[in-house]
């Protein structure tokens, strides 16, 4: 269990690029990155593409106002010549711009944890992996909901044969928070969203059902996509050609199927995540609405519901527990889990420890391109009509 003692020699010297005042994840990093104040600490930004914006901001998290400056490119460069410069930097800004900071994070000697997706294409992807290994640095992706202990709980399990060989995975992620195109009117941070030149060749497949597909990938690694199909809708026609719906069905090496429903129209409802694998012997589900409660249900046997935190869970998932069962963790303690895996992550490398670093379950640079791809093959399958395509 978890209670905030130091994993790391001492506080990592943390900045970040964009997640300001109108952005609406840079709170998550900060309460995840700042949860345990051992293990990162924020000392100097570029918070907002309006520099005076982003001084106030950042004054009024606590950073000196001479460590927050106008634009990333003299973050790094003046940073540099501090001996107690960032070590470490945080990408959280629109999708388009994600290649090129973290690419110039990387050539700065830097760290990079970067929002997902990582990036437009594979081949930017891979030529980031080869630029981190050659400096010797970390890129890790916050694919927040990945903090999660019961996630781990069902990695454990699958792994273990206790649902027997997997033959269904069903995914989802829907909200309805933009079933009108008000918000598309109304908020900054939707419009870009929508916006090809920004976001890239999707909107809900790569903003929402990223998260989603890592989670499976978490939870039976072994599980390789060998074809899918994509069938993706503009219901709001002027977000076209980028869709706010989309509908996918899997097929895996092993001969298992899946599918997935992404969705930023599902009226009425409100963020809803679920993860349902179905095995031989029996059927693990989670969603992000009781992350607190995994259910097992046995063929032939009453189901039963496996509560975070108790003793009866694997080793692997309750060393990731910080409140104990009796108490509601959320959002807040899956992001804190995820920054502390990069701290040590990043402390391993810094180390040259690689068994460490290997043995770190956490989204590191491969998830990041595995993301990029699975949206690549999505919008491919879906601009020929909808048609079954090699996983790529």
């Amino acid at each position: 269990m978890l209670n905030g003692e130091r994993k790391t020699p001492r506080p990592l010297r943390w900045a970040m690029v964009g997640g300001g005042r109108l952005g609406q994840v840079g709170y998550k990093h900060r309460c995840g990155a700042l949860r345990d104040n051992t293990a990162f600490a924020l000392v100097a930004g570029a918070f907002d593409i309006v520099p005076e914006r982003g001084r106030e901001f950042g004054v009024n998290l606590g950073v000196d106002a001479d460590r927050c400056y106008d634009d990333y490119r003299t973050l790094f460069a003046q940073e540099a010549q501090r001996e107690d410069g960032i070590e470490v930097v945080s990408v959280a800004t629109p999708n388009g711009t994600h290649y090129q900071i973290t690419r110039a994070a990387l050539l700065a000697g830097l760290h990079v944890i970067c929002e997902k997706p990582l990036f437009f294409t594979s081949r930017e992807a891979y030529e980031i992996k080869a630029l981190a290994a050659e400096k010797n640095r970390i890129v890790g992706v916050t694919y927040g909901f990945s903090g999660h202990p019961l996630l781990l709980q069902m990695r454990a399990m699958i792994a273990n044969g206790q649902i027997g060989e997997v033959r269904m995975v069903d995914l989802q992620y829907t909200h309805g928070f933009n079933a009108t195109d008000e918000v598309d009117r109304l908020s900054d941070a939707q419009k870009w969203r929508i916006d090809p030149q920004i976001s890239g060749p999707s909107f809900v497949l790569g903003d929402i059902s990223t998260h989603t597909y890592y989670l499976s990938q978490l939870v039976m690694p072994q599980m390789q996509i060998s074809e899918l199909l994509c069938d993706r809708q503009s219901f709001i026609p002027s977000r076209a050609p980028l869709e706010d719906n989309a509908l996918v069905m899997m097929r895996y090496a092993n001969g298992a199927v899946g599918r997935m429903w992404a969705s930023s129209v599902n009226a009425g409802a409100m963020s809803s995540q679920r993860i349902h694998i179905v095995g031989s012997k029996a059927s693990l589900e989670w969603t992000d609405v009781n992350p607190s409660e995994l259910s097992y249900q046995v063929q032939g046997q009453p189901n039963q519901t496996l509560y975070r935190g108790m003793p009866y869970l694997d080793e692997t998932c309750n060393a990731w527990e910080r409140l104990g069962a009796l108490h509601t963790e959320g959002l807040t303690e899956s992001w804190a889990n995820i920054y502390l895996k990069f701290a040590l992550a990043i402390d391993a490398c810094n180390r040259g420890d690689r068994q460490a670093l290997d043995q770190l379950v956490y989204p590191d640079i491969d998830a990041g391109i595995d993301g990029v791809r699975w949206i690549e093959n999505c919008v491919r399958s879906a601009d020929q009509g909808a048609r079954w395509v090699a996983f790529e």
